[in-house]
């Protein structure tokens, strides 16, 4: 039953996180806020700290069952694609400014955004996501439990539909310019490229 539960407050955190990112809310509620909203996002990184938090709680009240036997060759591997992930996020951070992705330094509505592409967006269209499911991955491969098997599946089942929905708002914003995007560079997994 841990787990029933543990799958509906991911469940509730992704719809949550796809809901209050959508642009139609986001357009509502700037309309209705005013200059006010500038402060919305930093509410939602809040928000989706807190819900993170109880999630991650719950989680550490569940007792461990473990799935994998540890080895150290797993656990290698495991540190291996956590930290590469680690990695990815932080150099495709280095591509926009945290401040504004946090909401700590709100933006304001008439400057104009720019489609990202270089870095490691030359490479996949979502560079967080490819981050986290590696670090996902690599904590199931160090902990080898059904929790942390549970946390990877539920998020290897959410990335289509983020994907979708982020897409959908990129695509609102840049147009023609996103959609020719998204022909020539993957979603998550890079094309490989051999000389």
């Amino acid at each position: 039953m841990n787990y029933i539960y543990l799958i509906l407050l991911w469940a509730v955190f992704y719809a949550s996180h796809s809901f209050l990112a959508s642009g139609k809310l986001k357009r509502k509620l700037e309309s209705k806020l005013g200059k006010a909203f500038k402060w919305y996002r930093l509410f939602y990184s809040l928000f989706s700290l807190f819900f993170f938090v109880i999630l991650a709680l719950y989680s550490l009240s569940i007792p461990a069952q473990m799935l994998l036997a540890k080895g150290d060759l797993l656990i290698y591997f495991g540190y291996m694609a956590a930290t590469f992930g680690t990695i990815i996020i932080v150099q495709s951070s280095k591509m926009w400014s945290i401040g504004k992705f946090i909401g700590t330094r709100p933006e304001e509505p008439q400057t104009e955004k720019k489609l990202i592409r270089a870095g490691w967006y030359s490479r996949m269209r979502h560079p967080l996501y490819a981050g986290l499911l590696l670090i996902f991955l690599g904590y199931f491969f160090v902990a080898g439990t059904y929790i942390s098997l549970t946390h990877l599946l539920c998020l290897i089942v959410y990335l289509p539909i983020g994907i979708y929905y982020e897409e959908k708002n990129l695509i609102a914003e840049f147009g023609g310019a996103y959609k020719k995007y998204r022909e020539e560079v993957p979603a998550i997994f890079p094309k490989m490229r051999f000389w």
